[in-house]
């Protein structure tokens, strides 16, 4: 018997990469759109994507245009609803406006704050869900990932080549691990659960997504659930990490010249517990 209808299809489109997996660069032109949807609903086996996300910004392409794209899919039938992914405020106020965004997915954890800039009060404004990316981050906040911990020598493993990885970066950083062990310790939640729940304590339509590869860890991240923070762990948390001054960017210099504008750590937009962001039927 099909599960179709109990499981939500999450996708993206917006970089151009050829059947060798090459990436030539962003595009999100609304041909290209339709062409990338039509590859993922094949690849999917199915006939409807339920979020289809815009990965990446392109500064090429009016947001307009991509959001009208969009739009034509949903009236088609073809996807259920319109994700956006690294996008400022002012982008996803001018995207809403033609057609209603969903969900966005922007990077935010409890050592990267960039969306409480203006990100999550639009969110609140225009009814999205929020949807963090990296929210143990990359690992680190699991308090597995110490200034001695040797990376694998392997081309996915991104870490190394960002800033806030460094040897000395990871050893300064340690202090985050601290205080996260410090609330969680007293509750027997590990420092990970103590950042999810961090997370989900910071407004109710917030998803995060953390990622793994192994069951026991999934199963540690779904914990996150029944970690309860009052108003006193809260305070701890929050005037504990206004102590602390974060050393490195969260991704490699390209990577950030991706991001768009509004998003990214220290910059301002000229303009102004379901499991899921998608509204329940």
């Amino acid at each position: 018997q099909s599960v179709r209808k109990e499981v939500q299809y999450a996708t993206k489109f917006g970089f151009e990469i050829t059947e060798q997996g090459k990436v030539l660069g962003r595009n999100s032109r609304p041909g290209q759109i339709k062409k990338v949807c039509e590859q993922s609903l094949r690849r999917l086996k199915t006939d409807y994507i339920d979020l289809f996300y815009q990965h990446r910004v392109d500064p090429n392409v009016p947001i307009e245009d991509v959001a009208g794209a969009v739009k034509d899919l949903i009236q088609e039938g073809k996807v259920k609803h319109f994700g956006l992914s690294a996008a400022g405020a002012a982008t996803i106020r001018r995207a809403h406006a033609v057609q209603p965004v969903t969900a966005v997915q922007n990077h935010y954890s409890f050592w990267s704050r960039s969306p409480e800039q203006e990100v999550l009060a639009i969110c609140e404004e225009l009814g999205i869900g929020f949807v963090p990316w990296s929210p143990l981050g990359m690992g680190y906040l699991t308090g597995t990932v110490s200034a001695e911990t040797a990376f694998m020598d392997d081309k996915e493993e991104l870490r190394p080549h960002f800033p806030r990885f460094t040897v000395e970066a990871r050893r300064a950083n340690w202090a985050v691990i601290n205080l996260l062990n410090r609330v969680g310790r007293p509750k027997g939640a590990a420092c990970g659960q103590v950042a999810l729940a961090w997370l989900m304590a910071q407004k109710p339509f917030i998803v995060p997504i953390p990622g793994t590869t192994k069951v026991a860890h999934l199963n540690e991240n779904i914990g996150a659930l029944n970690v309860q923070l009052d108003e006193k762990d809260l305070q701890e948390l929050n005037e504990g990490f206004a102590k602390i001054q974060i050393v490195g960017e969260y991704t490699a210099p390209d990577h950030m010249e991706q991001i768009d504008i509004g998003d990214r750590p220290g910059t301002s937009s000229a303009v102004g517990h379901g499991l899921s962001p998608l509204p329940q039927k």
